[in-house]
Order: structure tokens, then C-alpha cells, then sequence
């Protein structure tokens, strides 16, 4: 008996956490805005030798209605680099949320640079008006190494 009350114990604390955790959620104003984010990208692959390229790239997308998110709906790669006309952008939407007023994870991150790199989740910063990566970040046998974009209009992102 003492065990099922310890067991009914933990699962409220856990069902109160996490009920907390989710009215605490970062959101992103202005809501439901579609927004444009230019910027450049540095990406290492095994058609560039996995020496890093970088090149410019345009972000566009919305936020969503209630804040909790961006819908990353393009995004497009240009550059003096011949590989910079590579790139193809799969797998989009990509969904950027927020973790924090200052960190945001944008997933289903997919690209092939000649041959398919793969997909990924990966982890940004944000502050001072720039979405960054804040170290390489994997996305199967390619990796980011450096973002900075300027999503227009400029994010605030909150914690309520």
C-alpha cells in the first residue's frame, strides 16, 4: 500500500511539472507574421571536401498564431562560391521553437549538397535581433558550422 501511495505521489509531481513547464513555454512575438531572415550560413560537406563554404541564405517563413513557434517555409542560398548553387532544401517546413527568451531548436533540418547530408534538429541562439548556431551542429555527413540571419520582423521571444 505504501508503495502505490509513494507511485501516486510521483506521478503528480510529475503530471504538476510538466503542466508547468508547458503554461512557462517561450513564445515568439509578432504572432502569426510571415517574416523574412537573411543572413549567411557556413557549411562543411563531403562535396566541398568538408572544408567549410559559406555562402548568403534568405530564411522565409510565419509564426505561429499562438507564438509557440515559426514555420520555416523557404530558404535560399546564393553565393560566389560555385557550390553556394548547389544546395537543395528538403524536408521543409522546418519548425523553429523556442527553448528560452535566448535559445531555439528548429527541426526537421534536411539539405543535400550533390548527395543527401540527412536530417536534423539543431540547436540556435538568439539575441540581439540574429538566430546563430552556438557550435557546429550535425546534420548527418554534413555539418553547420556558422549561422547568422536577421529574421525581419525582428523575433521577440518571451517566456510568460
Amino acid at each position: 500500500m505504501k508503495g502505490i501511495k509513494t507511485l501516486v505521489s510521483f506521478t503528480a509531481i510529475a503530471v504538476c511539472l510538466g503542466a508547468a513547464s508547458m503554461v512557462n513555454a517561450a513564445t515568439i512575438t509578432p504572432v502569426n507574421t510571415t517574416f523574412s531572415a537573411p543572413g549567411t550560413i557556413t557549411v562543411k560537406s563531403p562535396a566541398s571536401f568538408n572544408l567549410p563554404v559559406t555562402c548568403n541564405i534568405t530564411f522565409t517563413g510565419k509564426t505561429a498564431a499562438n507564438g509557440a513557434s515559426a514555420s520555416i517555409t523557404a530558404a535560399t542560398v546564393s553565393g560566389s562560391n560555385s557550390l553556394c548553387g548547389v544546395p537543395v532544401m528538403q524536408n521543409l517546413p522546418w519548425t523553429l521553437t523556442p527553448t528560452s527568451t535566448s535559445t531555439a531548436t528548429v527541426s526537421g533540418v534536411s539539405f543535400s549538397v550533390i548527395s543527401n547530408c540527412g536530417t536534423a534538429t539543431i540547436n540556435t541562439n538568439y539575441g540581439g535581433g540574429a538566430l546563430t548556431v552556438p557550435s557546429a551542429q550535425a546534420v548527418g555527413s554534413c555539418s553547420i558550422t556558422a549561422l547568422s540571419v536577421s529574421p525581419s520582423p525582428t523575433f521577440v521571444i518571451t517566456n510568460p
